[in-house]
């Protein structure tokens, strides 16, 4: 396991799992969210966004957590591994406010400069993103080595995984 792509929607823990996977394996993470967004949540330039991702998937070893379409198929060509957390819309929506709640303006670790909120827009975003993303997902995965693609649809089925695999469960203070 030298590279690993987590996938999936907002809310879905990708990030937590992410730093877990990190720290279990001793791997770079790097959060695609971190390199999208510059201080107060002003986007970076998508081009110089994608240059950045593409520069880290070639590195010999790493994690990425984030579902940005425009790199996807190059991430997951380069993988080892992809764990792709297909959560419902209503876990997703939860998991957004309990998030929101507990870190409220607080910064955001893996976003330097930019401090948890919630907006309609990011919140319509999480409302939709199964519908527009989900099939998009399906289609990049489908012709993947299915012993390279672990597919979640709910926390205790990963959790499960993770305990056999490292004889621990995730660390889900994060989410």
């Amino acid at each position: 396991m030298n590279r690993i792509s987590i996938i999936g929607g907002s809310g879905t823990g990708k990030t937590t799992l992410a730093n877990n996977l990190g720290k279990q394996l001793n791997l770079p993470v790097y959060h695609i969210d971190g390199i999208n967004y510059l201080d107060n949540w002003q986007e970076r330039d998508k081009g110089e966004r994608d240059k950045i991702i593409l520069k880290k998937i070639n590195e010999d070893r790493w994690i990425i957590d984030g579902t940005y379409l425009s790199t996807l198929k190059q991430r997951i060509d380069k993988s080892d591994y992809i764990i792709y957390l297909d959560y419902s819309t209503i876990v997703q929506i939860k998991s957004i406010f309990i998030r929101f709640i507990k870190n409220h303006g607080k910064e955001k670790k893996e976003i330097p400069g930019c401090k948890e909120k919630m907006d309609w827009r990011f919140f319509w975003w999480v409302v939709n993103w199964r519908k527009k993303k989900r099939q998009i997902i399906i289609e990049n995965i489908k012709n993947v080595d299915k012993k390279k693609i672990f597919i979640f649809k709910t926390r205790r089925q990963l959790n499960k995984w993770y305990k056999s695999q490292f004889k621990r469960k995730i660390n889900t203070n994060l989410i």
